[in-house]
């Protein structure tokens, strides 16, 4: 299937359908609360009206399903190679916010043929219609399928902390997304919060940090959507492997987990962005590595 006929697929599913909106969530490094934050916005998301799916796209870790407490009995493979429709692979975690663990079946995808990616790319499109919002949790660092995700989805939350390693990476992956041949600063907004601060400016302060190096050597216009501080509860909260905004509502950690997910539905950017949905977004991955 060449790119002239998955559109085709694309535009004939879509009519009268709803786009559900992608947010990529991303790190320069690992251990710095990435998946946190999926979790937590998923849960304020959902508190505020809206169907939630995570995709976890950390390949070989399962961050999301310990943090939520549940095991997948299914994962994007089953979907691809089983024969189980996307129903089947979804696991409905705490206040029913979904996740799908995406195991290593984005990998193979484009090694499938016609018919194959005929079905998953319908399946996908029923997957717009079950959530308003899709969170892909990504793997860290600056791995192609990880600049994959983030080109694909358009819309990116970098997760960063004050530690020089992580200002260090977090520029690193910058700097590789510029240069990706698909980067399109038209078409992307990335937006960085800071995780682990003691103080609110000290959150300010880092994205200042950041930001000055990448208006000075890059090409890639960030902004800064909010703050978490350092945070005891929070800790707590995932060694019983339940999310803070759900264990401990008014937690420093839990209300600045809030207003964020309040500015990113709030945020008029956004309307500047069409949606792109999950099936345009795989497609965009296929199509990328056949051209590898």
């Amino acid at each position: 299937m060449d790119q002239a006929e998955q559109l085709r697929i694309l535009k004939a599913s879509q009519v009268n359908r709803p786009l559900a909106r992608v947010i990529t969530v991303t790190s320069g490094k690992g251990g710095v609360g990435k998946s946190n934050t999926s979790i937590n916005l998923a849960i304020h998301f959902k508190k505020m009206g809206y169907r939630v799916i995570i995709l976890d796209a950390d390949f070989g870790l399962a961050n999301i399903e310990i943090m939520f407490g549940a095991i997948p009995k299914h994962n994007l493979c089953d979907l691809i190679y089983q024969g189980k429709n996307i129903k089947d692979i979804i696991t409905w975690g705490p206040m029913g916010v979904g996740f799908i663990s995406g195991g290593s079946g984005i990998a193979g995808m484009s090694n499938l043929n016609r018919d194959y990616l005929n079905y998953i790319i319908q399946n996908l499109v029923e997957l717009d219609s079950l959530a308003d919002i899709i969170i892909v949790d990504t793997g860290a660092g600056i791995s192609d399928s990880v600049l994959e995700f983030l080109v694909a989805g358009g819309e990116v939350l970098l997760v960063t902390t004050p530690e020089p390693t992580s200002i260090t990476d977090s520029y690193s992956l910058l700097k590789a997304l510029s240069r990706h041949p698909r980067y399109d600063k038209e078409c992307m907004s990335v937006k960085m919060i800071a995780n682990r601060v003691i103080r609110e400016e000290d959150g300010w302060s880092l994205f200042k940090k950041l930001n000055a190096v990448v208006e000075r050597y890059l090409k890639i216009p960030i902004s800064y959507l909010g703050s978490i501080p350092q945070d005891d509860k929070l800790l707590k909260a995932v060694m019983q492997q339940t999310p803070v905004s759900l264990q401990s509502p008014t937690a420093k950690s839990s209300l600045a987990y809030e207003v964020m997910a309040h500015k990113l539905i709030n945020n008029e950017d956004v309307t500047k962005q069409p949606k792109r949905g999950m099936a345009a977004f795989f497609s965009h991955i296929v199509n990328a590595r056949r051209t590898i």
